[in-house]
């Protein structure tokens, strides 16, 4: 139940119709202390309209207001403060927790439509580094929030196996690669290579020529040129789906750029028979001077096909084959610019779906401090990211529990989750430098944290020895119950509003509060006493158990019941 809404309602009721109970919703606030009650109206925001001064509305309202659904209601200064019938409320929320599980907080906004998902997306031949942990695991956490919100997301690994730097990696490996090498450790020579590339050719420009040509023959279907694009993409393609494996992320797609390479001529004959297409220094462009962008590049003037003439193709082909409501682009702000001048080239093709293109932006990944790089060799593998924290978990739940019995199983979970969670806690346009010791803590703002409060409550319902609670007959009622109550009540809200601004952050941000609630009932209440409340309290931390294990779940981290 929604007491938001309720309140919303009592007022607008009150009013006698002169506002609306939308209007009114998006103004109640949550008191900052229990005292000043559970949920609060601002009447001055109905000064104006009710021609009143707000303590004169407060007043009236309170003698009109309908409070079957509160325990009381009263005035302070101009605002209307709502006491909700705790037991009422607690009884309420822990029946549909304890009832629905982990389908708690479904909802069915998407009515099933379709909405592509744009996430991931490496470079063939390069390694998976810190710089593309963001654009993965916040896909594929709004991945599992469409689903939860009656979505039916699919996700597409646009792989970048195409484009000028398969010019430059054929270049270096003709020049200076090694067959033998390559075999016992593709990418490490394939990176070395590339980054030697980019050296030399601080010296040597005609290099970049050299590069140019070769991208020109593999357009053109060199057999040789050919054969090594494919070599190079195998290998890579198998190192990547390790990282995905650990991650815990998968895809319904991988169709990368080469994908649309028959599809791109379709385009540039689309675009010049609507006439789109003009000349600009020989290079062929869109004019969108109307949605006050620059002109979108789409052949450059020797013929080759850009980023966008393959972004055009790939939407067209996603339009047609998945009719989605949206698109969605998890890519770094610094693409924003280009973004929109996509979707004006696609809107001005005409395409249905053009209108639901949005760039899910996210802001830069640092390392201690340091931007990544594997053009100047500043890479910072993710494979070692996770495998270092993986090693360090296991060190801690050695110290922590040396007796558990699936520590290897349990050392992933939490090195893995630590570093799901150290990016997904932040806002997702924020940048964030990684810090890999702080995010393995089992204090703070971590992942850890969040999966131990979890572990501890499925300890306590362990211990109990008992049949577990569907319902609640009278809890009582301490501060950190109702705490908790309140903040289970809000989960389906958070769902629906985390999924609606695509923000994992909110997710997060909400499992680390839930947790910490948790922890200080857990401190304040000896929760197995032998008593008449045992079954309610039992309730109340099952339901703690489930949600915290489903916020994770929404995260793509993994929920251990033991630690």
């Amino acid at each position: 139940m929604d007491y938001k809404q309720l309140v919303a309602t009592a007022v607008a009721d009150a009013t006698d119709g002169q506002v609306t109970a939308s209007d009114i919703y998006e103004k109640i606030e949550v008191p900052k202390t229990s005292q000043n009650g559970d949920l609060a109206f601002p009447t001055f925001i109905l000064a104006k309209q009710l021609h009143a001064a707000p303590q004169q509305i407060a007043k009236k309202l309170v003698e009109k207001i309908d409070t079957t659904n509160f325990s009381k209601v009263v005035v302070v200064g101009p605002y209307l403060n709502f006491f909700l019938d705790q037991q009422q409320v607690a009884q309420q929320v822990l029946g549909e927790v304890l009832v629905e599980k982990n389908h708690y907080g479904d909802n069915e906004d998407g009515h099933d439509q379709t909405v592509t998902i744009d996430m991931s997306s490496p470079n063939i031949a390069k390694p998976m580094s810190m710089g593309h942990l963001r654009s993965t695991v916040i896909g594929n956490s709004i991945a599992k929030l469409l689903s939860k919100n009656g979505y039916r997301p699919i996700k597409d690994n646009h792989l970048g196996d195409w484009g000028t730097q398969f010019g430059k990696l054929i270049t270096a490996y003709l020049k200076w690669g090694n067959e033998d090498d390559v075999k016992r450790d593709p990418i490490h020579y394939l990176v070395q290579y590339y980054i030697r590339f980019h050296h030399e050719d601080e010296q040597d420009p005609t290099l970049d020529e050299e590069a140019r040509e070769w991208f020109k023959k593999l357009e053109d279907g060199d057999p040789e040129a050919v054969q090594l694009w494919k070599w190079f993409r195998e290998v890579s393609l198998q190192a990547f789906n390790q990282t995905y494996q650990k991650l815990g992320v998968s895809f319904d797609t991988y169709n990368g750029e080469s994908f649309y390479n028959d599809a791109l001529q379709g385009v540039v004959d689309t675009l010049r028979k609507d006439g789109l297409l003009e000349k600009s220094q020989g290079a062929s462009v869109v004019d969108l001077s109307s949605d006050n962008l620059n002109p979108a590049l789409i052949l450059k003037s020797d013929g080759a096909s850009l980023y966008i003439t393959r972004d055009i193709a790939t939407a067209i082909y996603r339009d047609q084959t998945y009719h989605p409501v949206m698109n969605l682009y998890v890519v770094g702000s610094e693409q924003t610019y280009y973004f929109k001048q996509l979707k004006a080239v696609l809107k001005k093709m005409g395409l249905k779906s053009a209108a639901g293109l949005h760039h899910i932006p996210f802001g830069l990944i640092t390392v201690n401090g340091k931007k990544l790089s594997t053009r100047h060799g500043n890479i910072v593998l993710l494979n070692e990211v996770l495998a270092e924290s993986i090693k360090l978990a296991q060190a801690q739940i050695a110290a922590k529990n040396p007796d558990l019995k699936n520590k290897e199983q349990v050392a992933e979970e939490v090195g893995v989750g630590a570093v799901i969670f150290g990016d997904l806690k932040n806002e997702r346009i924020d940048p964030i430098d990684f810090n890999l010791q702080e995010q393995l803590k089992f204090e703070g703002e971590t992942g850890p944290y969040v999966q131990y409060a979890h572990a501890r409550a499925e300890s306590v319902l362990k211990k109990a020895h008992q049949p577990l609670p569907t319902k609640i007959t009278q809890l009582t009622m301490t501060d950190d119950a109702w705490t908790i109550i309140k903040m289970l009540q809000n989960f389906p809200a958070t769902v629906r509003r985390a999924n609606h601004e695509f923000e994992p952050s909110m997710i997060a941000k909400y499992a680390l509060r839930l947790a910490k609630a948790f922890n200080k009932y857990y401190a304040h209440t000896k929760i197995l006493t032998d008593d008449d409340q045992l079954n309610d309290r039992l309730a109340l931390v099952q339901a703690v158990s489930l949600v915290l294990k489903e916020a994770l779940r929404l995260l793509g981290v993994q929920a251990p019941d033991e630690m």
